[in-house]
């Protein structure tokens, strides 16, 4: 019998839908057996759950026993829209508030609620981040950023009680500016790291590997 494009379909691991701020968000959340903490993802700007660098990333942290949320910030309307505009990226506003709405969703999660909360945010995913970190002080443990805009969210950094690493290529240049200032507003446990030779997409041989892995250090620092 010839296979049909259903049968021949394969569910995406871990695949959960989540309905934060009045919207239906696709998301992958993978809970590794006696997982220490939970790390959710914002992904960056043009960006969803299927980031190569956010998904590699992903699987370091589960290898050392944490678990993973990878989720759509926008729905697929959003964005074609964001495709053309561009605007829907840099709105901090919507993305923190779909951030938010994933962090309560898993509270009402029975397995994932007794995990302690980290973020790991991108580009404008680093803003919500650290914003959603303002909003959850009780919730969030620890927020990493890797080529983030955390000075996207300047009015509200100085809120964040997440311990907060912030890790940015040595050859991203206005980023690193950015991040020095956002560093001076944090009043969290903070550091900035700069990844020699790397640049935003941190594309270099090697380059993610270092990111993963501070990422990782960081998360079970602060988290288990």
């Amino acid at each position: 019998m010839a296979e049909t494009a259903e049968s021949k379909a394969v569910p995406e691991e871990g695949y959960v839908a989540i309905r934060a701020d009045d919207a239906l968000l696709h998301g992958n959340l993978i809970i590794p057996p006696s997982a220490r903490g939970l790390v959710v993802f914002a992904h960056g700007s043009g960006s969803s759950r299927h980031s190569s660098r956010n998904r590699y990333v992903a699987e370091v942290l589960r290898a050392a026993g944490l678990g993973t949320l990878l989720f759509d910030l926008l729905t697929l309307d959003e964005e074609a829209e964001d495709l053309i505009s561009g605007k829907r990226r840099f709105d901090i506003g919507l993305l923190t508030r779909r951030l938010i709405g994933a962090t309560d969703w898993l509270q009402a999660n029975e397995k994932a609620r007794r995990l302690k909360l980290g973020y790991f945010g991108a580009s404008t995913g680093a803003a919500a981040a650290l914003a959603s970190a303002a909003a959850r002080p009780g919730i969030v443990g620890a927020v990493v950023s890797r080529g983030g805009r955390p000075d996207l969210a300047l009015p509200v950094l100085d809120r964040v009680k997440a311990p907060t690493l912030l890790i940015v290529g040595g050859d991203d240049f206005p980023v690193i500016d950015m991040n020095r200032e956002a560093l001076a507003k944090l009043r969290s446990a903070k550091k900035l790291v700069l990844v020699p030779g790397a640049t935003h997409l941190f594309e270099e041989p090697g380059a993610l590997e270092q990111v993963a892995a501070l990422a990782r250090d960081w998360f079970i620092g602060y988290l288990t």
